[in-house]
């Protein structure tokens, strides 16, 4: 193997490293966000059912009042 070929194939090595690092920083911030995008998900679900709760509350008590 010619020394320039050799210098050509090191850098291709060292390009494939660098972007498998580039990569594995991009999934651990992927899977950062998607941790923090479920609970986020979670807590809107929750917020979302006490929501509907509360508006199930005041509709019983305004159809109370109505028949009364």
């Amino acid at each position: 193997m010619t020394e320039d070929r050799f210098h050509t194939l090191n850098e291709k090595v060292d390009d494939l490293i660098g972007l498998c690092a580039e990569m594995k920083r991009e999934n651990q911030l992927l899977k950062a966000n998607e941790i923090s995008w479920g609970s986020e998900r979670k807590d809107l679900v929750n917020k979302n059912k006490e929501a509907k709760s509360k508006l199930e509350s005041i509709l019983v008590r305004l159809k109370a009042m109505e028949n009364s």
